[in-house]
């Protein structure tokens, strides 16, 4: 695990950009899996800056996401799905028939997790996954547990992430119950990782992620076992942290 210490979440955006380039850049073809929420956005920014000024090509990259809310359309301004459009894919040259979200409006949890997991499948696999890393120590939308979920699956959402998440909506009621996300062990299969952390809500729980216990209660601190990852945060998100 490779830790680098930012100055603030501008300066964390750009090495993580830097990184997600390196990896467009060495294999034009790569597959992407991307992240949702607040931190990942100066990242993307970065990268259409770098696109627009020539020196980045999207054109041969899939993409495939973590997560989705269950029941969101893809044009509802909250699905991650119209996310990634506005943040990423309406500003850079990517295939958008290349970019695969999970199915929010499949009804059967059952199946639109296992179309999911076979997109994945049939792709290759992930060849670079990008993370954010939530205040319970989530990643996508697997939440603390008992055990470590293995593949594509429905979650209920947990009161801190639905709390967490209700300020992108007009009422706490609208904000949706269920999301389908990746699992731990689609995430662990991904041939590298990067992780992006910014701000001092998060250094507690970051600190458990790379010094703590290997815990399902901390889901991201599985991340000790994978053999390629990277985490980027700034120095607040490290206060707690000794390296």
């Amino acid at each position: 695990m490779r830790v680098y210490k930012t100055k603030n979440y501008e300066e964390m955006s750009r090495k993580a950009a830097h990184i997600i380039a390196s990896q467009v850049t060495l294999n034009p073809d790569c597959v992407l899996g991307l992240a949702t929420g607040s931190t990942p956005v100066g990242t993307y920014k970065n990268l259409i800056e770098w696109y627009e000024k020539g020196d980045l090509d999207f054109s041969g990259v899939t993409s495939c996401n973590l997560d989705e809310y269950k029941g969101l359309s893809p044009e509802n301004d909250q699905s991650y799905r119209y996310f990634m459009n506005h943040n990423l894919f309406d500003h850079v040259n990517i295939d958008k028939t290349h970019t695969y979200v999970p199915n929010g409006l499949e009804p059967d949890s059952e199946k639109a997790c296992g179309q999911y997991e076979e997109i994945i499948r049939a792709q290759g696999g992930i060849d670079l996954q990008l993370l954010g890393l939530g205040h319970n120590g989530h990643i996508g939308f697997n939440e603390p547990a008992d055990e470590f979920p293995k593949a594509t699956h429905c979650v209920d959402l947990t009161d801190s992430t639905i709390q967490a998440n209700k300020r992108f909506f007009e009422n706490e009621s609208d904000v949706p119950r269920q999301a389908y996300t990746m699992g731990i062990g689609t995430i662990m299969s991904a041939k590298k990782i990067l992780v992006v952390v910014s701000g001092t809500d998060k250094a507690e729980i970051l600190n458990k992620v790379i010094n703590g216990p290997i815990t399902p209660q901390v889901p991201a601190s599985i991340l000790q076992l994978h053999p390629d990852v990277t985490i980027v945060a700034d120095e607040d998100a490290l206060s707690k942290t000794k390296l």
